[in-house]
């Protein structure tokens, strides 16, 4: 089964688990006479929504890509997270006004045989279906299940707070369902922060991370004829959709149709091993212990020494010119590029005073 027909599948749990369970605590609401049960059983059929918002997004997300949408409609799937995280941080906001307005004007609440029942079979219900979800999200990467999962398990935690707020007030009289409710309120708008922090971050472009990253690298320098792997870059349209590039160091004396058939050949494993459409891009190197690659040694060497920089490469030397181009990558410390390129071209002219030097100042973008 394909990734986005598990998210369905699932959401189609959610969707029948909550219905079930609003249905079981609309019956017991009117035969006992219980508002409180009948509005929790609509709360119940609220919570539909966040599974119906999932599957719609998933099946939106999952269209193929067309003229407009030339990457495909995977970052819909970015948007369904974003509104179901949005339902939780505004159901944390009406948690904390109404909590806040029982500590301001406290009142008994009542509790039966039948309300307890419906608490305690609500709470195991809530923690199977949420578990459940949010665990089938993180197996399969998806933002919106994880808050869907996670808004289930709020739900259990809320009505949990309920029942050790009932049995306080049946064993001692204290009344703590007001301040029960702000500190489950405060824990479900962080959490709805975070929530909406992952597919957010997603959408701005965020940075890959370095496990993926010491992986790629690790792939491609497996070619025998690549000698260093360098500017990732990797941008995601959906979880299913990658699209990047990056450059290798390759032999000078390599010829044209063997460049095109390494730089065809690492797009191809990179796809079939990490599903990233991919863009190999090529820096030449002199191989030789003399002469052009002596030089090359030497300046790289150098450079790298230098104060501020983090990495060096796509070294090329201008025969007619007698200049050298370098791309620098600063660290991230370096806030002044202009003088940064200054200070690392004296500082080249000065150990080679025969050369000419361009610095390009590189970024970035994965380590």
């Amino acid at each position: 089964m394909d990734r986005n027909r598990q998210i369905i599948r699932t959401s189609y749990v959610g969707v029948a688990a909550n219905v079930v369970l609003a249905a079981f605590k609309a019956v017991v609401g009117f035969a006992a006479s219980s508002v409180a049960i009948i509005m929790d059983a609509l709360n119940n059929l609220t919570d539909v929504l966040s599974s119906v918002i999932t599957i719609v997004g998933t099946k939106l997300s999952s269209r193929p890509a067309d003229h407009e949408h030339p990457f495909g409609h995977g970052r819909i799937e970015y948007f369904s997270a974003i509104i179901i995280a949005v339902i939780v941080v505004m159901a944390g906001i009406g948690s904390l006004m109404e909590s806040v307005s029982k500590i301001i004007h406290p009142v008994e609440p009542r509790y039966t045989a039948v309300t307890l029942t419906v608490i305690i079979v609500a709470v195991g219900v809530k923690l199977v279906l949420g578990r459940y979800v949010k665990r089938t999200g993180e197996r399969l990467k998806s933002d919106a299940l994880i808050a869907s999962g996670a808004d289930a398990l709020f739900d259990a935690v809320v009505t949990l707070a309920t029942l050790v707020s009932a049995g306080i007030m049946l064993l001692w009289g204290v009344n703590l369902d007001g301040l029960f409710g702000v500190l489950i309120s405060l824990v479900i708008l962080r959490a709805g922060y975070e929530m909406l922090a992952s597919p957010i971050n997603e959408l701005l472009g965020s940075r890959i991370s370095p496990q993926f990253v010491a992986r790629l690298k690790e792939e491609v320098m497996t070619f025998k004829e690549v000698y260093g792997v360098f500017d990732i870059i990797m941008n995601s349209y959906g979880p299913d959709t990658i699209i990047g590039s990056l450059h290798v160091n390759v032999s000078d004396k390599m010829t044209a149709r063997d460049i095109h058939r390494l730089t065809r050949s690492i797009a191809q494993r990179v796809y079939e091993k990490f599903h990233v459409i991919l863009t190999v891009g090529i820096y030449a190197i002199s191989t030789d212990d003399s002469g052009l690659g002596r030089l090359q040694h030497d300046v790289m060497d150098f450079a790298a020494s230098q104060e501020g920089v983090m990495q060096v490469h796509a070294f090329y030397y201008y025969d007619d010119k007698n200049l050298i181009t370098l791309d620098v990558v600063p660290e991230d410390d370096v806030k002044d590029a202009q003088a940064f390129v200054a200070r690392i071209e004296d500082s080249l002219h000065r150990r080679f005073p025969s050369r000419h030097f361009s610095i390009v100042v590189d970024h970035n973008y994965s380590e």
